[in-house]
């Protein structure tokens, strides 16, 4: 039986995925193993959001040839999918697939053994208009399983590449978001994470008007889910409306990471955030008002340039 090794880098969509191919491997009978186990194939899924997760990529993909020299090292994920020139010089790597690939990567790996080549599949993201489901994916090592509802963002902040290695926004279709929580549900899992490139601009896409919030009152009702967690979301979404709804959910636990980004309105402006710190204080304010328990996150970008002056 051959053996199997993942490494994750980046965010929880990039968990999501992993979940999924590791699902694809044992029902094709491989064996996984920690990755600091000697495998027959290596899977490094990377990250793109910063040059220090472009670096931790490219130094993943070399090290584990080491373990084992003959193995199969496979590159996918989102610097694979902007930097392909690149990663493909790195010697070390026999693989390199694009994100919407992973969902047929035991089929690549089986024909790349067949004619030992370096293989490159990566299709152009921003072409995709559909989102591409990795089939259902139950598997998970933790006590909570993170589901994927979304691929894609289009709000192209001006420091950001994820646009471009994601494409545009696709939404899952419901039915079979909520159709893998209640397998999960039944395998004994409680607490699921709601995640995506970017959840607020969820149902955006579609032709019906079904947006996040519908999405989540629909999961607050699956038995045997006991808490929902939501991942990274866009302080513009968090309208009196949707926090009047969301608080009649009480599965939802009451964390909000709002990315700020920055406290100086020149440079929110400059960075594409759409929103003003005013606004932002309003919108803490609202969910503050409306949970008194509320616990909330963000990120700061430290040295943001300024623009050129003449």
């Amino acid at each position: 039986m051959k053996k199997v090794a993942f490494i994750t880098l980046g965010c929880k969509v990039n968990q999501y995925e992993t979940n999924s191919m590791i699902q694809k491997f044992i029902e094709k009978n491989y064996n996984i193993v920690e990755a600091d186990k000697k495998a027959d194939i290596y899977v490094i899924n990377t990250c793109t959001v910063t040059n220090m997760a472009d670096r931790k990529s490219r130094q993943m993909l070399r090290r584990v040839k080491e373990q084992n020299k003959e193995a199969i090292v496979v590159a996918c994920g989102c610097y694979v999918q902007v930097a392909k020139k690149e990663v493909g010089e790195i010697p070390e790597i026999d693989l390199v697939l694009g994100n919407n690939e992973k969902k047929k990567i035991v089929e690549i790996i089986e024909k790349y053994e067949k004619q030992e080549n370096q293989l490159d599949e990566i299709q152009n993201v921003m072409k995709q208009k559909e989102y591409v489901e990795l089939g259902e994916t139950t598997y998970t090592e933790k006590t909570r399983a993170v589901i994927k509802v979304q691929d894609g963002c289009d709000r192209f902040c001006s420091y950001c590449i994820i646009p471009y290695a994601r494409g545009r926004v696709r939404s899952r279709r419901p039915e079979n978001v909520i159709k893998e929580i209640q397998k999960i549900a039944q395998n004994g899992i409680k607490e699921v994470i709601i995640t995506g490139i970017h959840i607020a601009s969820y149902g955006k896409d579609f032709k019906e008007n079904y947006q996040l919030i519908d999405l989540l009152e629909e999961i607050n009702q699956i038995e045997g889910i006991q808490r929902i967690r939501l991942g990274s979301l866009e302080p513009l979404l968090i309208t009196e409306e949707f926090v009047g709804r969301l608080t009649k959910l009480e599965k939802v636990c009451h964390h909000f990471h709002l990315s700020l980004q920055s406290g100086c309105d020149e440079t929110l402006n400059r960075m594409n955030r759409r929103y003003t710190t005013k606004e932002f204080e309003e919108i803490v304010q609202r969910l503050k008002k409306a949970y008194q328990d509320v616990i909330l996150t963000t990120d700061i970008i430290v040295g943001f340039p300024r623009r050129n002056r003449k």
